[in-house]
């Protein structure tokens, strides 16, 4: 029997602060017994020979010198079946889509087991996500982790949900899901989150966790694990592939400063803990494919940066961890073009293992450094014209000066719910290529032009 423990000693923000008489283990479940006969439950924090700090999850309005503590002895685990299919839950993992309890095949600690380097497997194929800038010039392939840097008033949700719906692997029989996962979204948010999964039908292969903005901030920074146990069940006991969003890692991020500053700890940049990195690594080092199983983990974590400044301490250190990022325009935003991905400043870095003959199209490196080597010099002209003029141009010039504006409002431009396949992106892509004089097209090799480009095909086809 647990004892229950009246010596609590300070009570500041989220956090109480417990004198102990027995060992307590970091991450052990609390329950925190009120005055006036409820409940509430906590994790420990930090544990120490004389002090454990605990972090409630419920808040600490309430809770006085006075209450008992009850440490459980085990740490936050979730029950995992796959059942939890079709389902959406809070972010600490309960059901609030109306439906039964989920009945657990097994109940899995949240914070996961790190992986050997050694037994991460490197193949990658890729993933479509219907979205043309994505899969024609950023490409995404399983296991990776692509985050999304955006802004405040960019349409990064729209977006995440728009991959949510569509994306999906190539191959026969392979099984894949998505689990979504919001922190510190507002009602209105959630409530377009669900409509939106259940209007599309994408519900029915997706596990969904939402963690509202009025909800403790100790648990917006469960919520990301509990969606990667999912994951990780899925992948590893079920062989499926899994994408992972994560939706918005700033207010995660702002979380974690906030319990910081409650702890009175050394701040860092920006008020933020100093082992922020550690924190991100131990998230997004989740994703990955293991050697002998057949699943998959690849993760989307979405950063509305504060400012649009990518030196802000969150996009900075996600940067360092993670394979790449999607850039979300706010130019193009302006501009009224949806998606509006800029691919100049977005890069993936395993891009050159998820494309080619095998897994897309022998011509798919050729045309996306064709477009977008094209669509670089047609913004550099942009910033000419406004100097010396657009008369001052020469054809060439003026060629490649619309070419960036078709290239915007055909191939970046897309409708929320229009799927592309790579199959036509790549053929798009070709399409605007051929508005350009051949001569202009030094980055393709010459047999991939005579095999793909529209001119070629039309004197075979005679």
């Amino acid at each position: 029997m647990t004892k229950e423990y009246h010596t609590i000693t300070d009570i500041a923000g989220p956090l109480i602060f417990v004198e102990k008489t027995e060992p307590i283990g970091f991450g052990e479940l609390v329950n925190i017994m009120l005055p006036d006969g409820s409940m509430k439950r906590g994790q420990v924090l930090d544990t120490s020979s004389d002090i454990v700090v605990v972090q409630v999850f419920e808040g600490t309005a309430g809770i006085d010198k006075e209450s008992g503590v009850c440490f459980l002895g085990e740490t936050i685990k979730l029950s995992v079946s796959l059942g939890m299919l079709g389902r959406i839950l809070d972010g600490s993992g309960e059901p609030i889509d109306g439906g039964p309890k989920i009945v657990p095949d097994e109940r899995m600690d949240i914070n996961g087991s790190a992986i050997n380097p050694w037994a991460r497997d490197s193949e990658s194929q890729f993933i479509q996500t219907g979205i043309s800038t994505i899969d024609g010039l950023l490409t995404l392939v399983r296991g990776q982790k692509l985050p999304l840097f955006s802004g405040s008033g960019l349409p990064h949700n729209e977006i995440a949900l728009q991959i949510a719906r569509q994306a999906k692997v190539k191959g026969e029989g392979e099984e894949f899901a998505v689990v979504f996962a919001a922190m510190g979204i507002t009602n209105e948010e959630a409530q377009y989150f669900m409509k939106d999964f259940e209007r599309t039908g994408a519900l029915k292969r997706a596990v969904v966790f939402l963690n509202l903005a009025d909800d403790p901030a100790v648990e917006r920074l469960i919520t990301p694990r509990l969606a990667l146990t999912a994951a990780e069940y899925l992948a590893y006991t079920h062989d499926m592939h899994i994408l992972v969003i994560l939706t918005d890692m700033t207010n995660y991020a702002e979380s974690l400063r906030e319990i910081s500053a409650a702890r009175e700890e050394v701040p860092g940049r920006r008020g933020y803990p100093g082992y922020m990195y550690t924190d991100l690594a131990t998230i997004y080092e989740r994703a990955g494919k293991i050697k002998n199983k057949k699943g998959s983990i690849t993760q989307i974590p979405i950063l509305s940066i504060p400012g649009d400044d990518w030196t802000h301490p969150v996009a900075d250190l996600t940067g360092y961890i993670t394979e790449g990022q999607i850039a979300i325009s706010r130019e193009l935003h302006r501009k009224g073009i949806y998606p509006p991905i800029n691919p100049l400043p977005s890069l993936s870095r395993l891009m050159g293992r998820g494309i080619g003959e095998k897994n897309t199209r022998g011509d798919h490196r050729a045309v996306e450094q064709g477009l977008y080597a094209a669509y670089a010099e047609g913004r550099d002209l942009r910033g000419l014209v406004a100097i010396v003029g657009k008369d001052a141009l020469s054809e060439r010039d003026n060629r490649f000066l619309m070419f960036a504006d078709v290239f915007e409002d055909r191939y970046i431009r897309q409708g929320r719910d229009e799927d592309r396949s790579i199959e036509q992106t790549l053929e798009l892509g070709w399409e605007l290529l051929a508005t350009l004089p051949e001569s202009a097209l030094t980055r393709i090799d010459r047999r991939i032009l005579e095999k793909y480009h529209p001119a070629y095909r039309k004197k075979h086809s005679k």
